[in-house]
């Protein structure tokens, strides 16, 4: 088994990777495209933490779930490696914002948008996050009241609606309509698992093309972009009158910000394409990881009791402040975890610019790789007992800490998530007032719970548990 030297190894000799022969990635491609992360553990397991093969039997691409590799890539050497062309492919859907958009152009934005995510303005944007989760969770706690006590609730949907609203409120001080919020949100499914599908599956591109298969999933994005795009005319209307007073979020933030170099505002297809990428990575990684984190709870209810016993120490009943957050350490440690089980972003691609070397091995330019994220959380030789469920490991003071860039659910380098510490805060608080209002039980006789690697990581199936008051009414 092929492995790379250390850091702390001199590259005397060029290293060769192995290889799994186009042949048996072509065989194996119906199955990476039904389910992958089987199909790319088993590869890893045989032939060593890093490997050359072919995404669907045709595009070479080196695949790792090394640490040092990634953070060479992602941090060390980043201005070499740029986001690949399947990534920018997704532009084509959600256009170029800063998940898709690469090189000065995408510095620039980001420099624009870093200050919407400061610290200080998470902790503003605290009420109104502890003010949608009680607003979500208040017909659920009717209805289990005038129930028995206990409501069985589909979680993946629970969470989905739960933290768009908290993205539309955060973004355009509005909240969208169920109807309009479920649109949404099944426009984005569709999209994402055609993307994935016709990259996995390269060969049924004509066939694709021949079913109108492409032209079909454009409408679909027109679709997403011109409902975003009505209400970026109602806010610039409303901003036109004579006595507005514009709201602090973040449209306003993006209508507001000037180029420094020239003193001018974003094009009107920047500010939809950063507020579209905003509404769907804002919500989207949430969204998963809340609702793994559930299914995670259900299955571990002391983990679960933990929480909510140094939530009561802490706030005694009342609802906790951004300040709270640092002394509610388990509820983070639980969503850390959940993280590290199921990462939103399983995997990311990034290419070569210019020819590398990292530790003997040799990169030409244009080599594409594929950083398994997924693999890096449960390799058993950064983590201990990785499958199973400990949000203690995130403790501080661990006798084995966390090793830098084995654990990366928002990336790392220059192009980590600029919205981590709003969603570390929105999955902190939503995690507390879920088990301050309820307890959380497993609805037995479920089929299996499998994953569904999409861009993110999602279930396959929604999934249901049983919510019991904490505190019945008496």
């Amino acid at each position: 088994m092929a492995t790379l030297k250390t850091a702390l190894e001199a590259p005397e000799d060029k290293v060769s990777l192995p290889r799994v022969p186009r042949w048996r990635s072509l065989l194996r491609s119906f199955a990476l495209a039904k389910d992958p992360l089987p199909v790319l553990d088993a590869t890893l397991a045989r032939y060593g933490d890093t490997v050359e093969l072919f995404i669907g039997g045709v595009e070479k691409s080196i695949l790792t779930r090394d640490p040092g590799l990634t953070q060479h890539i992602l941090q060390k050497n980043h201005r070499n490696y740029a986001k690949s062309k399947f990534t920018q492919g997704f532009s084509r859907y959600i256009g170029h914002g800063l998940l898709t958009n690469e090189g000065p152009d995408w510095l620039r934005q980001r420099r624009l948008i870093q200050p919407g995510f400061h610290r200080q303005r998470v902790a503003g944007l605290t009420g109104l996050m502890q003010e949608i989760t009680a607003e979500t969770l208040a017909p659920l706690a009717a209805q289990a009241a005038s129930g028995g006590g206990a409501l069985a609730v589909p979680v993946h949907e629970l969470m989905t609606r739960l933290t768009f609203r908290i993205i539309a409120r955060s973004v355009f001080s509005t909240n969208f309509p169920e109807a309009e919020l479920d649109r949404l949100a099944g426009l984005i499914t569709e999209i994402q698992a055609f993307f994935v599908r016709s990259i996995r599956q390269p060969y049924f591109k004509p066939w694709f093309w021949v079913r109108g298969q492409f032209r079909y999933h454009d409408a679909l994005a027109a679709e997403l972009r011109a409902l975003l795009a009505r209400y970026i005319a109602q806010r610039q209307a409303a901003n036109r009158e004579p006595s507005a007073t514009p709201p602090d979020d973040l449209l306003q933030m993006l209508l507001d910000v000037r180029y420094e170099d020239t003193g001018e505002p974003m094009t009107p297809e920047r500010v939809l394409d950063e507020a579209l990428i905003l509404l769907v990575a804002g919500h989207e990684t949430s969204a998963n990881a809340l609702t793994w984190l559930t299914y995670l709870l259900a299955h571990h209810p002391a983990e679960a009791a933990s929480i909510r016993t140094e939530m009561d120490a802490v706030l005694a009943g009342r609802p906790p402040t951004f300040e709270d957050l640092p002394r509610l350490s388990k509820a983070l440690n639980a969503v850390q975890e959940a993280m590290r089980h199921y990462p939103p972003a399983w995997m990311v691609d990034r290419v070569a610019l210019a020819d590398d070397d990292y530790n003997g091995l040799h990169i030409p330019k244009g080599t594409l790789f594929s950083l398994y994220f997924y693999g890096l959380h449960h390799d058993g030789k950064y983590w201990d007992a990785p499958e199973e469920f400990l949000p203690g490991r995130f403790a501080p003071g661990q006798p084995r800490p966390v090793q830098s860039f084995a654990y990366v659910p928002f990336g790392g380098g220059p192009r980590l998530c600029v919205g981590m510490q709003f969603a570390l805060t929105e999955m902190q608080l939503v995690t507390l007032e879920l088990l301050r209002q309820f307890g959380i039980e497993w609805v037995a006789n479920q089929p299996p719970i499998t994953m569904q690697p999409l861009i993110t990581l999602r279930p396959r199936n929604d999934f249901q548990v049983r919510l019991r008051l904490a505190k019945p009414n008496k």
